[in-house]
């Protein structure tokens, strides 16, 4: 059904209810969605996480008064196939999302996003939901690829990584960034475009202002749709490098620029927070906060905190893919903190369930309604399993506290090489969550059970088009 029309026909069973021509009882009106996803932004690096000096009293306030998720994953540890894997509810090894010759997607790359692929904001779109892109996309920047192709009535931000098209002839940013907490680059260096749709309206994108303008697109978007049930789609291209603050944060923060960035997308969040109040839309409306992965700890001061977590973005290790989490939805969902399992790819499943929207059944799904827990009905997340994935191979799998690793391999050229193991490393999570403690030769029983789980897992994986390396 046309989505115009879907809306039309549940506005008017609404009014006739009003005229007492339906005696049904009148049913509350669908909550609206709004995820802010960002990028690069480790686990201990909000002050709700624990951090000391980087300031976030509205993510804080926003944990305090709904739901901080201690134990929650992302598909990948890198952002196109992490991306691929929140809008799609699925493993991105399973729709060519993962590559283990091309970790994501470039300027030159040819593929993308499938259009076979349901996202979340299809089936939103299908049923009368508006939605909207804003922010770093990722998936492909042909157009067949772009947002308005998967569902999103409307897009705003840049195509791909923020330090992707950069020209020569600037300071090597890595070195700079090692010996300068407070260094940012000349907006020159890096020709990433902005995109409104499918057309180009600025190039290079302006990053000292991009985060200002990315919540101020999206606080539009949700003013403009303030009548009918929405979803907004808000990532963030930082605190992915090259970091960039605008003037109202530049040099505000004691911890540098890094700081100066998140305190300026927490100001952000506030606004849109703020804006949900205003509107008196807060208490129908789910707000969900996280990130793509882990931190870049290459960059030193550039580069997140995992807080007490092992290794950052690129691994497999809890500090690549556990990542900071928090869900806010006054009134529905009651405040404190839960440290049961949950994945990115849980949300397609968990938005469709509170919208009243059918799941795909044509396909595997990888996520979990975590509806119940979220309200508190339930007390154990459906979610008993995490498969770490990288470069298309099953690395390590978690079941329950225990966490078996097949391979490992540090972030990015700084951690540990990549080693094949004959016997699993394994780690009890609850007791060591910084993987310290290799206690695998205490528990075969426990090695052996997730090796088992691990291969029938494997066995569900059907080979597909690359698209990283097309």
């Amino acid at each position: 059904m046309n989505r115009n029309l879907a809306w039309l026909c549940r506005g008017l069973l609404v009014c006739f209810a009003c005229l007492g021509l339906d005696t049904a009882p009148a049913q509350a009106a669908p909550p609206n969605f709004v995820l802010i996803f960002c990028d690069d932004l480790g686990y201990g690096d909000l002050g709700c996480f624990g951090h000391p000096t980087i300031r976030t009293p509205h993510l804080d306030e926003m944990a305090r008064t709904g739901q901080k998720w201690t134990q929650f994953y992302v598909g990948a540890s890198v952002c196109t196939p992490s991306r691929a894997a929140v809008l799609t509810g699925r493993l991105p090894v399973r729709n060519g999302m993962m590559s283990a010759k091309r970790r994501v997607l470039f300027p030159n790359s040819q593929g993308g996003l499938p259009g076979s692929e349901v996202t979340i904001a299809r089936l939103l779109q299908q049923s009368g939901y508006a939605t909207a892109a804003i922010g770093k996309w990722h998936l492909g920047h042909l157009p067949e690829f772009l947002p308005t192709e998967h569902g999103f009535d409307s897009y705003w931000g840049i195509p791909y990584s923020n330090d992707m098209d950069a020209q020569a002839g600037f300071a090597n940013y890595r070195e700079r960034a090692r010996r300068d907490a407070n260094y940012f680059a000349p907006i020159e260096q890096y020709q990433v475009p902005i995109l409104e749709n499918k057309t180009v309206v600025e190039k290079p994108a302006d990053q000292h202002t991009l985060t200002r303008r990315y919540t101020e697109k999206t606080i539009e978007f949700i003013r403009q749709h303030r009548d009918r049930p929405f979803f907004a789609y808000l990532a963030h291209n930082l605190p992915h490098i090259p970091l960039y603050a605008g003037k109202d944060h530049l040099g505000k923060s004691p911890r540098g620029i890094y700081g100066d960035v998140l305190e300026e997308i927490d100001a952000g969040v506030g606004k849109i927070l703020e804006t949900l109040r205003e509107l008196k839309l807060e208490e129908n409306t789910l707000v969900v906060f996280t990130s793509d992965n882990g931190p870049w700890l290459p960059f030193h001061t550039h580069g997140g905190s995992a807080g007490l977590l092992r290794e950052g973005k690129g691994s497999t290790f809890e500090g690549g893919m556990r990542v900071p989490t928090i869900f806010w939805w006054p009134q529905t969902i009651p405040s404190g903190t839960c440290g049961e399992l949950g994945t990115t790819m849980d949300l397609l499943p968990t938005f469709c369930g509170l919208a009243g929207v059918s799941a795909p059944t044509d396909r595997i799904l990888d996520g979990h309604d975590l509806s119940p827990v979220l309200r508190g009905e339930a007390t154990t997340s459906p979610r008993q399993q995490v498969h770490y994935w990288r470069e298309e191979k099953l690395y390590a799998i978690r079941s329950g506290p225990w966490k078996a690793h097949f391979i490992t391999e540090g972030c990015y050229g700084i951690g540990p090489q990549r080693e094949e193991h004959a016997t699993p490393v394994l780690y009890h999570l609850d007791q060591d969550p910084s993987e310290k403690y290799d206690v695998a030769a205490f528990y075969p029983e426990i090695v052996a059970e997730l090796t088992r789980l691990a291969e029938a897992h494997r066995q569900t994986m059907q080979p597909v088009e690359n698209q990283l390396t097309r």
